[in-house]
């Protein structure tokens, strides 16, 4: 960490940095476990003031004032510097912490939103999600999501054309393999295993936000796509919020698009690949 950085963390919190320990993980910014002079653990993540910051702040703050979710304390939050507090964690994910994930993402999906979306835009993997209100929720994950999310990755390289049209082929009749829900659900949003800490059995706290209102089945999608959780935790899900007929035969993979678009646009190809194979597989 630069003395610059160690500096602005002093500022921020008023007491001095005793240590410093790089963490791993994420793609946004610089992330570093601090040991305080006062006896407390934070982490802080240092960037640029395009990383903003201050959103991941907004977002966690906003998980923790609105539902019973578990996320670190935010102490400090702004474009170029986010510092919150350090969750003992690093246990692994067993039955027991995908039942008491399982519970509290189902409680999560029951907090309520007036529309899809949200007030305001906000970033998944440091790129920007357009989060602009629409009281249709298949409208929303085509023009906001899939198109929007293919546009980037087509522009860096991540899918080609011919996948871009087959991305627009579908969003056209999108509306005869996804079903609006009975309301618009607060989601995490992306919940995979780098983002959950776990500790005795169950989850300490969920880092990296990118909350939106949406269906709660994207995010069963998105859990599925690198298996952070498994049969416990959808046998203890479908016990408190019961999934409709369908979800895994079809919608699932048009739910697994968004996650990959994502990935090809950041990481390239493979991902780009995935896609291609889920919209031949859907017929397009």
């Amino acid at each position: 960490m630069s003395e610059r950085a160690r500096r602005a963390v002093e500022a921020a919190l008023g007491v001095r940095v005793r240590d410093v320990s790089r963490l791993s993980g994420g793609c946004v910014a610089q992330a570093w476990r601090m040991g305080l002079e006062d006896g407390r653990a934070v982490v802080a993540k240092t960037g640029s003031a395009a990383d903003r910051l201050d959103l991941e702040a907004w977002m966690l703050c906003e998980l923790a004032r609105r539902t019973r979710l578990p996320v670190p304390g935010v102490l400090h939050g702004s474009p170029d510097l986010l510092v919150i507090e350090f969750v003992e964690g690093g246990d692994p994910i067993d039955g027991s912490v995908e039942r008491d994930a399982a519970g509290l993402l189902a409680d999560l999906h029951s907090v309520r939103g007036p529309s899809f979306g949200l007030d305001r835009d906000t970033l998944i993997g440091g790129l920007p999600q357009p989060n602009g209100p629409s009281d249709s929720w298949v409208a929303f994950y085509a023009e906001r999501r899939l198109l929007h999310m293919g546009r980037e990755a087509l522009a860096h390289g991540g899918i080609d054309s011919g996948v871009m049209r087959r991305v627009e082929s579908l969003c056209g009749r999108l509306g005869e393999i996804i079903d609006e829900p009975p309301h618009p659900s607060l989601l995490h949003g992306d919940v995979w295993g780098g983002n959950v800490i776990a500790r005795s059995g169950r989850v300490a706290a969920f880092i990296d936000p990118a909350i939106y209102h949406g269906h709660p089945e994207v995010e069963l999608a998105f859990i599925t796509l690198f298996n952070t959780f498994g049969r416990a935790f959808f046998e203890r899900y479908a016990e408190l919020r019961p999934l409709d007929e369908g979800f895994w035969d079809r919608r699932r993979e048009v739910y697994l698009l968004y996650p990959l678009l994502v990935h090809a646009r950041l990481f390239g190809g493979g991902y780009g690949a995935q896609a291609a194979s889920i919209l031949r597989g859907l017929g397009f």
